[in-house]
């Protein structure tokens, strides 16, 4: 009987392999930009974050020395803000002008100095003056890093490395509040008061990594000779063809981004966020205070339990917006969350301390994890030079509420005296805000993947 003949066997032509080999490349090169990339800009957010926010430590010593009431503290902290505002702009065109090495370099440096300086304050106007340059110095930092982002990391995969990079901030009040109080204990050496070694100390790393930003950084990927050469070709190719859509058709798409009203949308919102964020990390040593009689070393630790608390809460969540593509939920209820805890804080003070300080901690989980989700959204919406100027401008309009935020809750607690009042007053803001962002963004292609393929205003 013959032998059926047998068919010679095939070979795979599934699109399955090359669909692996690329998920492969594209998998180990943003590993490897990651690895690489992330470390420097966290640990400069983390100088930054620090030197803006150890002023709440200073202030019970400056008080004793310089004679500042709340409302004059809480001007000065919130002045900060005017000078980052009036510099925003202008910074982040100057990041887009020389590239990122450079420009980080020179925010670094300068304002590590101020921060240095900030020990030799003599009274309410030196004060003033000091934390406003520091604002204009510092400015720019934030919106060059999420510029930074737009080169280096697709938006698909944007929100997780926001969150990494937004970790520095609870990280730096976790690490921060305890080396604040210990360095406050130097009170009298070298005839310094404990607040000016504070400074000082936590002033100069920003200087020694502005010195070393240019051989630490890269500007674009087409640069990086620390990717191989598949991985390098891989990735300027994608982020070249990401970014072509997004870029304006205008003959100014600098000018086109200050005007984009989603930059507005997304500055207004962020304002509401940013309230919430310094009304509590500028009060929050003095809000934890005064529950109780502490020494400067057990007060740091006992403020650093509301940022420790947040730093996993924070990775996970910006970890979940980016694997669902729900950015604006991820947002909103991060921030309504934040809220409760505010709340259940100002009611909580005066009857059981553990307890506020259970809320305050909620409080800060919500606050540091609505973040990363929420600048993940206008980051997607811009490329190039129009980037540069939206991100700058969202980043400029939201930092209006650092100043308004910590100047506001100064008054309240210098004519009430209630601490009650203030968290319920920036409760309010975050809670407003996560409502506003939901309903503006979750039906928008990047506040929600999956409206990519609905119809939605390009505007």
């Amino acid at each position: 009987m013959p032998q059926p003949i047998s068919e010679p066997p095939t070979r795979d032509v599934s699109p399955t392999r090359p669909a692996t080999a690329a998920a492969s490349l594209s998998d180990r090169t943003l590993r490897k930009v990651r690895r690489r990339i992330l470390p420097v800009i966290i640990v400069m957010y983390l100088i930054a974050y620090l030197d803006r926010n150890n002023v709440g430590f200073a202030r019970v010593g400056m008080e004793h020395t310089l004679g500042l009431n709340d409302a004059a503290y809480g001007l000065g902290a919130g002045i900060f803000f005017v000078g980052y505002v009036i510099m925003e702009i202008p910074s982040n065109a100057g990041m887009y002008r020389f590239g990122a090495r450079k420009w980080m370099a020179r925010i670094l440096i300068s304002w590590g100095i101020l921060a240095v300086a900030m020990a030799f304050v003599v009274g309410e106007s030196s004060f003033y003056i000091l934390r406003f340059l520091l604002g204009a110095a510092e400015a720019g930092f934030f919106p060059a890093v999420l510029f930074y982002f737009t080169l280096w990391v697709p938006a698909a995969h944007r929100a997780g490395v926001l969150g990494l990079f937004v970790l520095a901030q609870p990280v730096a009040n976790a690490l921060g509040s305890p080396l604040s109080g210990l360095l406050l204990n130097l009170d009298g050496t070298l005839g310094l008061r404990g607040w000016q070694w504070m400074f000082i100390v936590e002033g100069i790393p920003a200087v020694i990594l502005g010195v070393l930003a240019p051989r630490l950084l890269t500007d674009r990927p087409a640069d990086a000779r620390w990717l191989a050469r598949d991985e390098r070709e891989w990735l300027t190719r994608t982020m070249d063809a990401e970014n072509a859509v997004k870029e304006s058709t205008s003959r100014h798409p600098f000018l086109a981004g200050l005007k984009d009203r989603r930059a507005i949308a997304y500055g207004l919102m962020n304002l509401g966020m940013v309230c919430g964020i310094y009304g509590l990390g500028l009060w929050l040593p003095s809000i934890v205070g005064a529950l109780g009689t502490f020494s400067n070393t057990q007060l740091g630790l006992l403020v650093m339990l509301p940022y420790a608390a947040a730093i996993p809460c924070v990775y996970y969540w910006s970890k979940r917006a980016d694997r669902t593509g729900r950015r604006a939920w991820h947002a909103s209820i991060s921030m309504i969350t934040a809220a409760v805890g505010l709340v259940g804080a100002g009611f909580l003070l005066a009857v059981h301390p553990i307890l506020a300080l259970a809320f305050l901690t909620i409080a800060a989980i919500g606050i540091y994890s609505a973040v990363a989700p929420f600048l993940a959204m206008p980051s997607a919406v811009f490329a190039g030079a129009a980037a540069a100027a939206g991100l700058g401008l969202v980043n400029s309009l939201g930092n209006i509420g650092g100043f308004v935020s910590p100047y506001i809750v100064g008054l309240i607690k210098t004519s009430t005296g209630n601490t009650q009042i203030a968290l319920v007053f920036l409760a309010g803001c975050l809670a407003l805000t996560g409502l506003i962002v939901y309903r503006y963004a979750h039906s928008r292609p990047e506040g929600n993947v999956s409206a990519a393929t609905a119809p939605h205003p390009s505007r």
